[in-house]
């Protein structure tokens, strides 16, 4: 039996919500299968997990794309997919607190600083990024002697929710608060606009559940998160 996602909360689903409220005119697909422009961001989401729904996502992709879908269960794909990644994340929520900038200057990021953003993501992993990822919301980042050495930045936009995403600093830069400081930064923006902060980050990553945490954000419920690909 297939559960709806229309009793539920706009988290519960945040793909599926972002794709069919506020970052609607981005969505590719329909009814039964929804995702992001490839080049902006390879999250994809179905009304349920159904064999249709999952033939939809099939018909959106190409034997070189993935479809990385956040679900409140595991997923159980059929055999034209094969799992890159079965894991688990917690979707934390709520408004970081305000890092003052002790002398450093934060700047918005556009455009011109996509190769830096890409070299920095590269470098730190913080999730998928990429070529037109910047066009999901602001992103906000520390420049040291011309170096981009710490980033975040908006991504999916669920109803009335924003999600925080990217926050990463370069290796050599760690320990100064940049994160912190980014972080709150993004977060006074999102609430400004009336809306409510939230991110996602691996089960299995403590260290930055704990800065969450200390940072005023708590866990609001754990999502699963898989890495599908068509198998050819």
């Amino acid at each position: 039996m297939s559960v709806s996602h229309n009793s539920s909360h706009p988290l519960d689903h945040p793909i599926w919500t972002a794709l069919t409220t506020t970052q609607q005119a981005l969505a590719e697909g329909g009814a039964r299968a929804r995702r992001y422009p490839t080049e902006v961001t390879p999250f994809a989401d179905m009304p349920d997990l159904s064999a249709e729904n999952f033939a939809a996502l099939a018909a959106l992709m190409s034997s070189a794309d993935i479809a990385v879908l956040f679900t409140p269960q595991a997923v159980k794909a059929p055999a034209e997919f094969k799992v890159v990644l079965a894991d688990t994340g917690e979707q934390m929520i709520g408004t970081p607190i305000e890092t003052p900038a002790n002398g450093v200057e934060i700047v918005t990021l556009g455009v011109d600083d996509v190769p830096d953003m890409i070299e920095l993501t590269a470098l730190t992993r913080p999730g998928p990024f990429t070529a037109r990822t910047h066009e999901l919301g602001t992103f906000l980042g520390i420049r040291i002697d011309g170096q981009l050495v710490a980033m975040a930045g908006e991504r999916m936009k669920p109803a009335r929710y924003t999600e925080m995403t990217a926050v990463c600093v370069h290796p050599s830069h760690r320990g100064r608060g940049y994160g912190q400081m980014l972080l709150g930064a993004v977060s006074r923006q999102i609430v400004a606009r009336g809306e409510i902060p939230f991110l996602h980050v691996f089960t299995s990553n403590h260290s930055a559940i704990a800065l969450y945490r200390r940072q005023g954000m708590e866990i609001r419920r754990r999502l699963h998160v898989t890495v599908l690909k068509k198998e050819n």
